[in-house]
């Protein structure tokens, strides 16, 4: 296990100064940042003594082993916009970005899974089929549509749950969370149940694809001809089986739910790192845009090294093969 955790950190350092240099080379080959930061009334000598200052002076490739031997330090850079450091500005909206990512992924693993056991256990049922076609439904609805219309009916006209902002917070190892306060729980709420929808479609078929083939292996035949319970059979012998390629898609999805959930931060003006973002790109404040990117790299990175992980522990198969 220490030899393959040691080859894939290696892989992922590999990986990462990859993506610097081409999110470094894309970021810096768009726009002139200067055109939207400095008053169109303001004369040559004040453009290049900004050009200076925010170190535009210098040819692409200097500035980029400058950005790489910051980055060794800990430092991405100041925002042009804030003047602050740019890792500073992604860490305070990092937290309300998570809380809702890993809020919309629970609500879709634990809507998905039944959902999708019971559509793989009794298919024929009349239940079974609505599931599946409001699956089709989960796919196919906009976000932004969605997010409008759970604002009109619950926020609107019930006056159930609040439909912007992050409410209340409470302090955890020095960090505040919505989730840890009743008023911060009803605001994350309509969010986390927008951003959930297509990942809950999502569980449900894979679970139901999953329950439908493995029903059908000789092991589970043998186990039902043992007298076992359906219970015994269906938690122990297919559940466990089923959860790898579960596991994959919910971690991918991870990853793809912390860095794109801007149209629903927008829509539900939640304060996260995807609002960030956008209003960085109107203005091309380029360090934000770089180091919201690097951390959505080494996010990845790391949920897809936590998902590998995953796989040794539920299926003891990926051990051996790793070992031969």
């Amino acid at each position: 296990m220490a030899l393959y955790l040691l080859r894939r950190l290696m892989q992922s350092g590999f990986v990462l100064v990859a993506m610097s240099l081409l999110v470094f080379l894309g970021v810096y080959a768009v726009g002139d940042p200067i055109e939207i930061l400095i008053s169109p009334d303001a004369d040559q000598i004040e453009k290049e003594r900004a050009i200076r200052a925010l170190g535009l002076d210098l040819p692409l490739w200097q500035q980029y082993l400058v950005f790489v031997g910051k980055a060794l330090q800990g430092d991405l850079g100041r925002s042009f916009v804030f003047n602050e450091p740019a890792i500073q500005l992604i860490l305070q909206r990092m937290p309300a970005t998570l809380e809702l990512a890993f809020g919309s992924m629970f609500l879709s693993i634990l809507i998905g899974l039944p959902l999708g056991l019971y559509a793989g256990l009794r298919p024929n049922r009349a239940l079974s089929k609505g599931i599946m076609a409001g699956s089709i439904l989960g796919f196919s609805l906009p976000t932004f549509w969605v997010g409008l219309m759970l604002i009109m009916v619950f926020a609107v006209q019930l006056g159930w749950l609040p439909s912007t902002g992050r409410g209340d917070t409470a302090l955890l190892f020095g960090i505040p969370w919505s989730f840890l306060t009743l008023d911060g729980l009803s605001h994350i709420l309509l969010p986390a149940i927008n951003l959930s929808l297509f990942k809950i479609s999502l569980v449900i078929r894979l679970t139901r694809a999953g329950v439908r083939e493995t029903m059908l292996m000789d092991y589970v035949k043998f186990a039902r001809a043992k007298g076992l319970s359906p219970f015994r059979v269906t938690f122990v012998h297919v559940f466990k089986n089923i959860m790898i390629p579960v596991v994959t898609v919910v971690g991918l999805e991870l990853g793809g739910t912390i860095a794109f959930s801007v149209v629903t931060e927008s829509v539900f003006a939640w304060p996260g790192m995807g609002k960030l973002i956008i209003d960085s790109i109107n203005v091309l404040d380029r360090p934000v845009i770089v180091a919201y990117l690097m951390m959505i790299v080494l996010m990845f990175i790391i949920i897809n090294l936590a998902v590998d992980i995953l796989y040794t522990v539920l299926d003891p198969r990926v051990r051996l093969e790793a070992k031969a």
